[in-house]
């Protein structure tokens, strides 16, 4: 057995399908609480979006987000198996 499925098998380092799982869990939550806030805060300033545009915006940071988040959690599980 390699070092990196030991390493998965004994619990010490995510599989990437879990890492994947963990990152998509977190940024639809997050998707959810950007859309509120974009809607109901963005008018505090003189941006008032619809809920659509509310969401657009939103969306964009949900990829990046998403993005983000995948990379540090493998950087992380490289880092673990060093």
């Amino acid at each position: 057995m390699a070092a990196t499925e030991a390493k998965e098998s004994s619990g010490m380092m995510q599989s990437r399908a879990s890492s994947f799982t963990e990152s998509l869990t977190n940024i639809t939550i997050g998707l959810l609480v950007s859309w509120a806030f974009t809607f109901w805060l963005l008018p505090l300033w003189p941006l008032p979006p619809s809920p659509g545009q509310a969401l657009q915006i939103s969306l964009v940071f949900f990829v990046i987000s998403g993005a983000r988040s995948y990379a540090i959690r493998r950087a992380f599980n490289r880092g673990a198996g060093a």
